[in-house]
């Protein structure tokens, strides 16, 4: 008898009823604060997924910066002060001579013997003095010049590439 009286006084002190009067307000902000909380864990997801694809390409290409890109050869933390001209990373191009041609990847060596691989896409201006040329025109042994932009593995997706008239 006294549970019954105790629950009657606080539905009381909540204004009325258990399914009328002050409740149905009460009910009304708990619905709409777990509708902003629901809310919240989906924006909060999409951003973790968001941040977790660019943490991968990051990752994956940070990963083989070293193997393609080299870094100068008295290491990255030397003194800037006294280290020589010349020994930045080229990480959006090449100088060097053609290896190998491989399909539409290229294969070049550029100072200090450093290989890099390079992805030709249809997009490609490659020239030739004056002469726009194809993929299929260019012939291990010459020296280039390549512009593009590095991708997840690393490698070099070529935008530009000028053939040179003499031999590096």
């Amino acid at each position: 008898m006294n549970e019954e009286k105790t629950i009657k006084k606080f539905f009381s002190a909540l204004g009325g009823s258990a399914f009328g009067g002050h409740n149905r307000d009460v009910l009304k902000w708990v619905i709409i604060g777990l509708a902003g909380f629901v809310i919240f864990i989906l924006v909060f997801g999409a951003g973790m997924k968001v941040g977790a694809l660019k943490a991968r390409y990051s990752y994956r290409w940070a990963e083989n910066y070293h193997r393609n890109f080299a870094g100068p050869r008295s290491g990255f933390f030397s003194d800037w002060g006294n280290s020589p001209r010349g020994e930045f990373i080229n990480a959006h191009g090449v100088f060097g001579s053609i290896i190998k041609i491989d399909g539409n990847t290229i294969i070049t060596k550029g100072k200090d013997d450093v290989e890099k691989t390079v992805l030709v896409s249809e997009n490609t201006l490659i020239q030739k003095g004056r002469e726009t040329v194809k993929l299929s025109d260019l012939k291990p042994d010459e020296s280039v010049v390549i512009i593009g932009s590095p991708n997840e593995e690393g490698w070099i997706e070529a935008k530009f590439i000028r053939v040179l008239p003499i031999k590096i």
